[in-house]
C-alpha cells in the first residue's frame, strides 16, 4: 500500500494531555507511519499505509476524541463543510456547563466550610456535599482518567483522578471536592485562553469578504459567493470595501490599504495594470479588476495555509520540551510511589501523611504548563509576523533568526528597485549607431533579465515604429550575457566579464567601462567575436528603505554584505551609498554559494536575501533564506524560509528582533513552568503543600505561560509602528 495522508480536526484536543493520549493510542497501530500534531489548530496529520482511515477514526472515537476529516489523500473529495473545520471551529462553554460548575463550586466550598466549623471531614453532610461537587464538576475528568487508565497513559486526568479518589479514601473529602472543582474550572479557563492564540490565525482568513460583485455574461452585475468566482471574471469594488480575490486592475484609479498582506502602513495607489490582493481594503475610488486566482488560491489563502503548516512544525525548543516531558512524568510518578511506600514500610511512619504527600506529587507531575508554553509562543510570533507582511515558514526559522550575525544581500531587486534604465550610449566602432542599438535590443528582447528589459525599453522609446530583428541560435551565457545570430552573423550582448573572455576589450574600451562602473552604472557591451560595437550604461535606483534597513541591521548586530553579478566597481558604488562596507561583484551563482560558505565560516549563522530562483544555491546554503516582494508570487512563498510580502528590507531587522523576543519569552515560560514545579515539589516533600494548592499552581502556571506567549502579538504591533 502506498503512503497516504489524512488530516483530522479534533475539537476536544485542547491540551498536551489529549495529544499524549492520542499519540500513545495511534503510534502502535499497524500501518501508521507518522503523526504530526498542531495543538493550537486542533489538527492531527497522520501518514499511513492503510486502505481506509476508518480504523484511525475508530481509535480516536474510542478515546472520546471524535474527529472530523479535513483531508484524505485516499479520497478525491472531502465534504465542503469539513475542509475548513480547523479554521471555523471554536471553543465555547455551554450554559449548562457553567451551571454545573457553579453547583460544584458552591458544594465544594460548603463542604470545606462545614468541615472546618465542625472539625469533622468524614461527617456525612460533608461527604454528601463533596460527592455533589465531584459529580457536577468532575465526572468529565474521572471519565477521561478512566480512558487514560485503559490505555496505560500517565496523563493529567489520570493523575488527578487518582489524587481525588485517594483523598476520598483517606477521608480528605472536602479537599477532594475543592481539587476536582479547581481542576475543572482551570481547564475551562485554559481552553478559553488558548482560543485567543487560535484567533490570531483565524483572524487572517476572516479578512476575505464572502461576497463579490461580478459581471455576468449578459453584462449585469450580480453579488455571488466569492468562493464561486472563477479566474478571469470581472469584479467591481466600491470605496471602503474589502477586495474579495486577487486580480489585475482593468478600469478606475484608487488607493488600497495593503497592510493585511504586505504590512505597509501607507495606502498604495492603484491604476489599470496594477495587482490587487484579496483581503486588502479599497479606500477611495471604485474600480473594476480581472481575477487571477480563485479564493482558495489567493495570496491571502496561501499565507494562511503557510502559517498553519508552520505552526504544526516542531520548533527546536518544543522538541526539547517534548523529550523532557516524556521522562519527567514517569520520574515524578516513581518518586510519588517511593514517598508513599518507603517511610511507612521502612521508617515506621504513619501511612496517611505520606500517602497525602504522594498524591500532591502526582498532581504536580503533569507538565501541562511546560508543554503548552512553546506552541502558544511560537504561534503568537508567527501570527504577529504574518500580520506585518513577514511570512515565516516554521518555528525553526523563527527561533534561528536570533542567531544571525551576517546577512548577504543581492543587489538587483533587493537593495535596488530592480528596474534599471539606460543612461549612456557609447559607439566604440565605426558604423550605424542606430543599427547597433537595434541589434542590441533584438538580442535583449529574448532575455528576461532586468538589464535586458532596460535596453529593450530604451530602444522602444527611441524607435517605437521599428521592430526587433529575428534572432536564431539564441543562447544565454550564465553570469555573462547572451548571444545569437542575426542576419547570418553572431553577436554578443553582455557584461564586462564577457568582453574580456571574448578578448575584444582594448585599453581604451577598458577605461570607458571602468569609468562607467565607478559611477555605479552597469556597462553592457554589444560585440562580434572580434570587434566591440556599442556600450550601453544601465543604472538602477536604490530603494528608499535600503539605507535605513542597513542601519537597522547594524543596530541589531548583523553585518550586511552585498553579493552581485554586477562588476566590482558598480557593487562598491551602490554599497557605499547604502552603508555596506563589504561589497563583492562579478559573482556567478556558484561564486555566491562559495561566498556564503566563507561567511558561514567567519560569522557562524548567515542569512541570504534574494529572489528565490537565480540565487537558489546560496539561499539553500544560508541558514535562513529571505525572499523579497513575495506578494502574489508562488515561487517565493514556496522556496523561501522567510518571505517579505513587500519590498521593505527593514522588516528583516524586525524579524530578527521578533526572533530574539520569542526566544526570551520561551525562556521565561520554561523557567516559570519548571520553577513553579520545583517549588511545589519541595513544599510537597516538606508537607507544606496541599492538593488544592498544587492544582492551583499547575493550572495557574499554564494560564501565565499562555498569556505571556500572547504578549508577542501586542509587543510586535507596538514595535512595528
Amino acid at each position: 500500500m502506498v503512503n497516504a495522508t489524512a488530516v483530522f480536526y479534533i475539537q476536544e484536543m485542547n491540551c498536551p494531555t489529549e495529544e499524549a493520549l492520542i499519540r500513545d493510542r495511534l503510534k502502535g497501530m499497524e500501518g501508521i507511519e507518522g503523526l504530526r500534531f498542531n495543538l493550537i489548530g486542533r489538527e492531527l496529520t497522520v501518514e499511513h499505509r492503510m486502505a481506509s482511515i476508518e480504523p484511525i477514526s475508530a481509535a480516536l472515537a474510542s478515546l472520546d476524541m471524535a474527529a472530523t476529516v479535513r483531508s484524505d489523500s485516499l479520497r478525491s473529495t472531502v465534504p465542503a463543510d469539513h475542509q475548513h473545520a480547523s479554521l471555523s471551529g471554536s471553543y465555547a462553554i455551554a450554559p449548562r456547563t457553567w451551571l454545573l460548575m457553579g453547583i460544584s463550586g458552591l458544594a465544594a466550598v460548603s463542604a470545606e466550610v462545614l468541615a472546618w466549623t465542625t472539625g469533622r471531614e468524614d461527617h456525612w453532610p460533608v461527604i454528601v456535599l463533596a460527592l455533589l461537587a465531584i459529580l457536577t464538576g468532575g465526572l468529565d475528568t474521572l471519565r477521561k482518567g478512566w480512558i487514560a487508565l485503559r490505555h496505560f497513559s500517565l496523563n493529567m486526568n489520570f493523575l488527578m483522578s487518582i489524587a481525588v479518589i485517594g483523598a476520598a479514601l483517606i477521608g480528605q473529602w472536602p479537599e477532594a471536592a475543592v481539587v476536582i472543582f479547581l481542576f475543572a474550572l482551570a481547564e475551562m479557563i485554559e481552553a478559553l485562553s488558548l482560543e485567543r492564540a487560535r484567533n490570531a490565525i483565524k483572524g487572517l482568513l476572516a479578512m476575505t469578504p464572502e461576497l463579490a460583485t461580478v459581471r455576468d455574461d449578459g453584462g449585469i452585475w450580480r453579488e455571488i459567493a466569492a468562493r464561486e468566482v472563477a479566474v478571469g471574471a470581472r469584479v467591481r469594488v466600491k470605496p471602503g470595501e474589502r477586495i474579495p480575490l486577487d486580480g489585475i486592475v482593468l478600469e478606475g484609479q484608487t488607493t488600497v490599504n495593503q497592510a493585511p498582506i504586505t504590512g505597509e502602513s501607507i495606502p498604495v495607489p492603484k491604476q489599470p495594470g496594477d495587482p490587487v490582493f484579496a483581503g486588502t481594503v479599497n479606500e477611495r475610488g471604485a474600480f473594476d479588476y480581472q481575477t487571477t486566482a480563485t479564493q482558495n488560491h489567493s495570496t491571502l489563502a496561501r499565507i494562511v495555509a503557510t502559517v498553519q503548516e508552520a505552526q504544526g512544525q516542531r520548533a527546536p525548543t518544543q522538541r526539547f520540551v517534548d523529550q523532557f516531558a516524556r521522562y519527567y512524568i514517569p520520574a515524578v510518578v516513581v518518586l510519588a510511589i517511593l514517598v508513599a511506600a518507603i517511610p511507612p514500610l521502612f521508617m515506621g511512619a504513619a501511612l496517611q501523611p505520606w500517602l497525602y504527600k504522594a498524591l500532591v506529587l502526582l498532581v504536580i507531575a503533569c507538565p501541562c504548563a511546560l508543554v503548552i508554553s512553546t506552541p502558544v509562543t511560537v504561534v503568537s510570533g508567527l501570527a504577529a509576523a504574518a500580520k506585518h507582511g513577514i511570512l515565516i515558514k516554521g518555528g525553526l526559522h523563527l527561533e534561528q533568526g536570533r542567531k544571525l550575525r551576517a546577512l548577504a544581500l543581492d543587489k538587483t531587486g533587493t537593495i535596488t528597485i530592480g528596474k534599471p534604465s539606460v543612461t549612456d550610449t557609447l559607439l566604440v566602432a565605426e558604423g550605424d549607431g542606430v543599427q547597433h542599438l537595434r541589434l542590441a535590443a533584438s538580442l535583449a528582447n529574448r532575455s528576461d533579465h532586468p538589464v535586458s528589459t532596460a535596453v529593450v525599453s530604451y530602444w522602444q522609446a527611441q524607435h517605437s515604429t521599428d521592430r526587433a530583428m529575428e534572432v536564431t541560435d539564441f543562447e544565454a551565457i550564465t553570469g555573462r550575457g547572451v548571444k545569437g545570430r542575426i542576419a547570418g552573423d553572431t553577436f554578443y550582448l553582455g557584461n564586462h566579464r564577457l568582453i574580456h573572455e571574448l578578448g575584444v576589450c582594448g585599453p581604451e574600451l577598458e577605461a570607458r567601462l571602468v569609468a562607467l562602473e565607478r559611477d555605479g552604472k552597469t556597462a553592457v557591451s554589444l560585440s562580434t567575436a572580434s570587434t566591440p560595437l556599442l556600450v550601453l550604461a544601465v543604472a538602477d535606483t536604490i530603494r528608499e528603505t535600503s539605507v535605513d534597513a542597513v542601519q537597522r541591521l547594524k543596530q541589531v548586530g548583523v553585518v550586511a554584505v552585498m553579493l552581485t553579478g554586477d562588476n566590482v566597481h558598480t557593487a562598491q558604488a551602490i554599497a557605499s551609498k547604502v552603508g555596506i562596507a563589504d561589497a563583492r561583484g562579478d559573482l556567478l551563482p556558484e561564486d555566491k554559494l562559495e561566498a556564503i560558505n566563507g561567511l558561514v565560516s567567519q560569522y557562524g549563522h548567515v542569512g541570504m536575501v534574494g529572489d528565490g530562483i537565480n540565487d537558489a544555491p546560496a539561499l539553500a546554503r544560508a541558514d535562513i533564506g529571505f525572499a523579497m516582494g513575495a506578494a502574489g508570487t508562488d515561487t517565493a512563498l514556496e522556496t523561501a524560509d522567510v518571505a517579505l510580502m513587500d519590498d521593505d528590507l527593514r522588516k528583516i531587522a524586525d524579524f530578527i528582533t521578533l526572533s530574539r523576543n520569542t526566544h526570551r519569552v520561551l525562556t521565561q515560560n520554561i523557567t516559570l513552568a519548571l520553577g513553579i514545579k520545583a517549588i511545589f515539589l519541595a513544599l510537597a516533600l516538606a508537607g507544606k503543600a496541599t492538593l488544592w494548592m498544587a492544582v492551583f499552581a499547575d493550572m495557574g502556571a499554564s494560564l501565565l505561560v499562555v498569556l505571556n506567549g500572547l504578549r508577542l502579538i501586542r509587543s510586535f504591533n507596538h514595535a512595528s509602528r
